[in-house]
């Protein structure tokens, strides 16, 4: 096992600069070997974040090929726009180097084919960084289901409700990818936040995968109610539609409910639904319902809004377990320290990641495939196997603790 491991960090904006001060420079076992990105000023703000860390001066380059070509880098963490992830995560593969991308939709099937089969060929481990499925509420449910207690589960649902609307309207000032995408394309643009947890309840690609979707969009009115008041861009039409509802059949019969909604005033929800034959969890007032418990709130549903707190001492995830005595650390009430910490494990001991390539092929195709279906006016579209059968004896995934 290494006890230090050399990475290089492609993408430096909010996203990779924030991951980098939470989650990255306080490890005294992760050195930062180069910082790359297509704005200099971006790259000298990372190079002097790690020198104040007590590391030395970074490579600085704002070619990615120069920082997969970087003699003993050990990894590479992918957090640029959008549109390169798949590129470059194939590039850094076949250069044998451990991948960590983060989490997007992708803009085609063939792109999704390509990272399959670039690590059927090379072996080389690519992790897929969904730190939603870390989060505590997301892994205390799998540890209920796992114990039976929601039953055979028939039906879940969730969904990124993010009011983006001054975000996106800001992009061009802020240097930020997105808002292209709503101008030019309508899809759900962004699935993995709520698939992610949802895929590791329903065993997707180990023992269950995604058979087909249908998805459908609402008019595009809310970014238009925005833009000329952040810039004045009120010439710019937006494809995206507010409001996206996709539905996925699963082999094993379950159904998936996913809601894309950026661009309406709300409040934050990621929407985690999980419906069983013995009861149910509600994230957006942290419920659970029992049939076994709780058949006297049948028509008082208000009198468990936050009981499942109640929950944790009995069926806390032993990864969330351990990190609570240890103490909680990095963005995203401690997800993204988790995340991270088992991308840098498998690192050190040379091991598999525990959200591999086939997940993220499969995540991320239902960007393109909705964008399809919606499109055809929500006609049912195909999902395809990236596991080529593997699925059917593909074992339960292991998450590995920090």
């Amino acid at each position: 096992m290494k006890e230090t491991i050399s990475i290089g960090i492609i993408g430096l904006g909010s996203r990779g600069r924030s991951l980098m001060e939470a989650c990255i420079l306080p490890r005294r076992d992760v050195k930062v070997a180069a910082v790359c990105d297509l704005y200099e000023d971006r790259c000298i703000e990372a190079a002097v974040m790690v020198e104040k860390a007590g590391q030395s001066r970074p490579v600085i380059t704002g070619d990615y090929k120069a920082v997969i070509g970087l003699a003993g880098l050990d990894a590479v963490l992918i957090t640029s726009g959008w549109t390169p992830h798949i590129e470059i995560a194939c590039a850094a593969m076949k250069a044998g180097l451990y991948t960590a991308v983060e989490v997007a939709g992708a803009f085609s099937i063939n792109d999704c084919w390509r990272l399959v089969h670039i690590y059927e060929e090379t072996g080389t481990q690519c992790m897929f960084l969904e730190n939603c499925c870390f989060g505590r509420y997301e892994l205390m449910v799998l540890n209920m289901v796992r114990h039976g207690l929601f039953g055979e589960i028939v039906h879940c649902a969730g969904g990124y409700h993010h009011d983006l609307r001054m975000e996106l309207a800001g992009s061009p000032k802020n240097r930020h990818y997105r808002l292209d995408e709503y101008i030019h394309r309508n899809c759900e643009n962004y699935p993995t936040h709520e698939l992610g947890p949802i895929a590791e309840i329903l065993n997707i690609n180990r023992g269950n995968r995604m058979l087909k979707l249908n998805s459908i969009a609402s008019k595009a009115a809310g970014l238009r109610s925005v833009i000329p008041d952040c810039g004045g861009q009120d010439a710019v039409r937006i494809a995206q539609g507010d409001i996206v509802t996709t539905v996925i059949t699963c082999a094993g019969g379950e159904t998936i409910v996913l809601t894309l909604d950026t661009t309406l005033p709300r409040a934050y929800s990621r929407g985690f639904e999980v419906r069983g034959t013995k009861g149910m969890f509600f994230e957006d007032n942290r419920s659970i319902f029992l049939d076994s418990e709780h058949r006297a709130f049948e028509f008082n549903g208000k009198g468990l809004w936050g009981n499942a707190d109640s929950y944790f001492e009995k069926y806390e995830h032993p990864i969330w377990k351990q990190y609570i005595k240890d103490g909680i650390q990095g963005g995203h009430d401690g997800m993204d320290w988790l995340e991270f910490s088992a991308f840098f494990k498998a690192v050190r001991e040379g091991s598999p990641v525990p959200i591999d390539v086939y997940d993220m092929a499969s995540w991320m195709s239902i960007t393109p495939l909705s964008e399809d279906s919606i499109a055809m006016g929500g006609m049912p579209v195909p999902i395809p196997d990236f596991t080529n059968g593997k699925w059917i004896t593909r074992k339960d995934r292991v998450f590995q603790t920090p």
